[in-house]
């Protein structure tokens, strides 16, 4: 999302312009409240459009059931008049906006070799407004910094929890360095497959990942990781969702070369960890010295367990830790409205950011 702009003069510049003209002005005769609190906007063929909120979805008002005419017009000024233009981002399902935004699509899959080749007859589109949130590791990253070095970070939280988001500015903040935490500035390589971390629009990112760091879009992140190893020399590399054999072979390869990694992972807590296979080698393998557990105790975002590789707890339920002192100074130093007692450890400042992803 635009940084400084509010939230109705970013969908006036860099959502509208994409929409069939008949769904303009209902937008834009939206409250600023609700403007404030869009996280999607969904079109569905023969059905109303759709704003999804935090707290849950309302109905276009004055906008009547979503016809063929105006899905076309969208798709126009969505591909520019050109799908085959667009053509390796439909494959992925979804088109990236100036601004970050992403348009997932849905319709009728064109197939080759058993692989989809492109979308047809699109009958369904999702617009997800971008939203980075400056500062959302601040109340974390003392926890994964040590003798001024960053330490590889494991971030597990069920889906809608804020993972996305903490990556996110872990990646900002490492890349630029933090002076108050003897943090200083990383080349970080960030495999960005489903381009939700940079929000790159042709090949650039829009959102503040550093001054550090070099972006791979839209690449698998076994192969991703492994090309950056290659070309890029990063001190540290960070993707979402690591889920396959391939993914954590990758990840070792990138440890025994000397990286250090950020990644995330589903799951619901440590617990997960004993449960699913996947998880427990993780972490068995030594490739993480830190594991942050993110949860919704407290709303999205809120940071439930920091935990060391080895098991020690670091930050949980009232367990007063070392390294508590650190964070409260970084809070102080940075005007951070919030604590960090059991219970109000939140990635975002209060009232919680909504949005999180």
């Amino acid at each position: 999302m635009g940084f400084g702009k509010t939230a109705g003069a970013v969908l006036e510049e860099e959502i509208l312009p994409f929409l069939a003209f008949s769904l303009r002005e209902p937008l834009r005769r939206l409250p600023a409240e609700v403007k404030e609190d869009l996280l999607e906007i969904r079109l569905r063929l023969g059905r109303m459009v759709m704003l999804v909120k935090a707290d849950g979805d309302l109905a276009l008002p004055g906008s009547p059931c979503l016809d063929q005419a105006a899905m076309d017009q969208t798709l126009q000024f969505l591909t520019q008049s050109s799908f085959y233009a667009r053509e390796e981002e439909l494959r992925q399902g979804f088109i990236t906006l100036p601004g970050g935004h992403r348009v997932g699509m849905v319709g009728r899959a064109v197939l080759e070799q058993g692989r989809i080749r492109t979308l047809k007859h699109i009958s369904g589109l999702n617009i997800r407004l971008a939203r980075q949130v400056l500062g959302a590791a601040d109340s974390v990253l003392p926890y994964l910094v040590e003798n001024g070095e960053f330490l590889s970070t494991l971030i597990i939280s069920p889906p809608g929890a804020g993972k996305t988001t903490l990556l996110r500015d872990l990646i900002r903040q490492v890349s630029t360095g933090v002076p108050l935490l003897g943090l200083k500035g990383h080349k970080v390589g960030v495999v960005d497959e489903r381009s939700e971390l940079a929000a790159s629009y042709l090949g650039v990112p829009q959102n503040d990942v550093g001054p550090r760091t070099d972006v791979l879009d839209g690449a698998g992140k076994a192969e991703g990781i492994m090309l950056l190893l290659r070309s890029m020399s990063p001190e540290v590399i960070a993707t979402d969702e690591v889920g396959s054999r391939a993914d954590v072979a990758a990840l070792e390869e990138a440890l025994v070369s000397g990286v250090r990694l950020i990644a995330t992972a589903h799951g619901h807590g440590i617990k997960d960890l004993s449960r699913r296979p996947f998880l427990r080698g993780l972490i068995a393998r030594g490739l993480f010295n830190r594991i942050v557990c993110l949860g919704n105790s407290c709303g999205p975002g809120t940071v439930e367990e920091i935990r060391s590789g080895d098991g020690l707890k670091l930050l949980g339920p009232s367990k007063q830790v070392k390294g508590k002192e650190m964070a409260d100074a970084l809070q102080a130093d940075r005007s951070v409205a919030f604590g960090l007692r059991y219970g109000e450890r939140r990635i975002y400042s209060c009232p919680p950011i909504r949005g999180a992803s």
